[in-house]
Formats: C-alpha cells, sequence, structure tokens
C-alpha cells in the first residue's frame, strides 16, 4: 500500500483574509510547504542541501487546483502528498488539503509538476538518483 506523506496546517492570521477564510494564494504557498516537508522529512533530501550544497532548484512548472471548500481561522488541516509520477527530469505530485480529521472534507485538490534544474545552467537535469532511491524506498506511489 502507498505511503502518503502527511504534513499539519494551521490555519493562522497570515493565511486570511478579511473574511476570515485562507486567501487563495495561501494556499500556493502552503503547497510548497508540503513539498518541502517531504523532500527534507520524507527522503532526506531538503531544499536547504538541494539549492546550497548541490546548486539544484525544483521549481514548479505546471499547477492545477480546485478549490472545493473554504478553511477559516484557527482551523487544523492536513496537507497529504501522494507521487503520481517519476520522470527523467520531472516529478509528477499530487496534494489534497483537508480538515485535519482523514475523513474530512477536501479543501483544495492540487496537481504539481516540478522539474529539477541546474541552479547555474537553469536547464533541466535528471532526477538525483539518491532523490529517485529515497523516493523508491519511500513507496510514495499514488494507489
Amino acid at each position: 500500500m502507498p505511503t502518503n506523506h502527511v504534513m499539519p496546517i494551521e490555519i493562522g492570521f497570515k493565511h486570511c483574509d478579511p473574511a476570515g477564510i485562507v486567501f487563495y494564494p495561501r494556499y500556493v504557498e502552503m503547497l510548497n510547504d508540503t513539498v518541502e516537508h517531504w523532500l527534507k522529512h520524507g527522503i532526506g533530501a531538503g531544499f536547504a542541501a538541494l539549492h546550497g550544497d548541490r546548486g539544484i532548484a525544483i521549481p514548479i512548472v505546471n499547477l492545477q487546483m480546485d478549490f472545493v471548500a473554504p478553511s477559516r481561522l484557527g482551523e487544523e488541516l492536513a496537507s497529504v502528498l501522494r507521487l503520481e509520477g517519476v520522470g527523467r527530469t520531472s516529478l509528477k505530485i499530487a496534494i489534497e488539503l483537508r480538515g485535519a480529521d482523514a475523513a474530512a472534507q477536501p479543501r483544495v485538490r492540487a496537481r504539481l509538476v516540478l522539474v529539477f534544474i541546474d541552479m547555474r545552467t537553469m536547464r533541466p537535469i535528471d532526477v538525483p538518483e539518491d532523490v529517485r532511491a529515497a523516493i523508491a524506498a519511500g513507496d510514495y506511489w499514488s494507489a
């Protein structure tokens, strides 16, 4: 059975508009936070090491989002990441933001494509072998 990477999110004042609901661009930040958390804590390849030590960036090159229901100030969410594909230079990821209870209603469904690039040349590079191995060992594949 595939492993999902789950990251808790507490909806704070910084996330909300004057109506007290999450302002939609903040969801994009939450998606990026989830990817960063997964890379560091799930597969051991955090942004600091990739960007700083190895000169590798992983920008989002495609993003699709469905806004299903609002989230409000003070709520707890679970950001659930699952891997949908690994290409030569890219990762396809699905993330669902939902209430903290696993059975809770989804708030946002997103699909992302990230591409590994050399920060010096800004050109795509192969997914590093250690990252591929860690992904395979974690079994983050979508069901």
